[in-house]
């Protein structure tokens, strides 16, 4: 589907008569990112899955400007407008949890809860972001000189080293993740990590206070960072909440994916029984009083 300057490569699943998760991948992941936390969330729940730019087998058909947050929001927006989708629930990780707090807080209307896991507001000041867009420059450098399977190979290896994402390494699936890692494109990966970056993204910290939407945010217990990270979130934020989930790092889905889709799940159908109570609330206020629906 071509929505102005991109092709998107999506998939809707599951009944679509249930409510709907739009998911959004982290840097490296593509469609295939959430597929077991989806398993384990389809009697409840249907899933909207995409390749974000620079990932999978998304295009982007115009310039560098369009691997930006801000231009690939506006393009989510608009598939989720052809999809004929006007309210989902919302989750990403990482990048894809940056993309997220950025559309919760620029288009509140789209979305009725929204789960961010490992996710950040961006960098509070300029100098942070020059250094991280010099830093996120470095690697890219890296990327663009990835020229065969083991240089790149070798470059996910080093990404997985980071400190944030504690024992990924040592999880029984860590082989096949890479091997999902290496079906993208490092050119296209440089253009997401350069464009799309923290220190790229405008700060969303001042945001933050006038945000409405209830949001969960998850970390795991060795992601020290991002814990910090959203402890600060919490207290700045009226409407979010924290957990911190035992036996993972960065990549919580991946790592204690079953803690992760309870979370997910006990958090989304709070909504869904407030919408319930809202509806039978309506129903005995503005119905005719002592008609009969043959229930005894």
């Amino acid at each position: 589907m071509t929505r102005k300057n991109y092709q998107f490569h999506y998939s809707l699943i599951g009944n679509l008569n249930k409510p709907l998760i739009t998911f959004l991948h982290g840097f490296m992941g593509d469609i295939n990112e959430f597929d077991q936390a989806i398993k384990l969330l389809s009697n409840d729940f249907s899933s909207l899955i995409l390749d974000l730019p620079g990932h999978g087998k998304t295009q982007v058909l115009g310039g560098d400007e369009y691997y930006t947050i801000e231009n690939t929001a506006y393009a989510l927006i608009n598939l989720l407008d052809k999809l004929k989708i006007t309210k989902c629930f919302l989750v990403g990780y990482s990048m894809g949890g940056r993309l997220g707090l950025y559309l919760t807080l620029h288009f509140p209307e789209r979305f009725y809860k929204v789960v961010l896991e490992s996710a950040s507001p961006g960098l509070a000041t300029e100098a942070e972001r020059l250094e991280r867009i010099r830093h996120d420059t470095q690697i890219a450098r890296k990327l663009i000189r990835s020229t065969d399977r083991i240089e790149f190979a070798a470059f996910i290896s080093n990404w997985y080293n980071q400190k944030i994402f504690g024992y990924v390494k040592n999880h029984p699936e860590y082989s096949h993740m890479i091997e999902s890692r290496l079906q993208n494109n490092p050119m296209e990966l440089d253009k997401s990590l350069r464009f799309m970056g923290t220190g790229s993204q405008p700060s969303l910290w001042e945001q933050l206070k006038k945000n409405t939407i209830p949001m969960l945010l998850l970390a795991g217990e060795y992601d020290e960072k991002f814990i910090d990270i959203n402890i600060k979130i919490t207290k700045i934020c009226e409407f979010c909440q924290l957990e911190i989930i035992n036996h993972a790092g960065h990549n919580i889905h991946f790592e204690n994916t079953l803690a992760f889709v309870q979370n997910v799940k006990k958090f989304l159908h709070s909504q869904l029984k407030t919408r319930i109570s809202s509806l039978l609330l309506w129903l005995l206020l503005y119905l005719p009083a002592g008609r009969s629906w043959g229930w005894g």
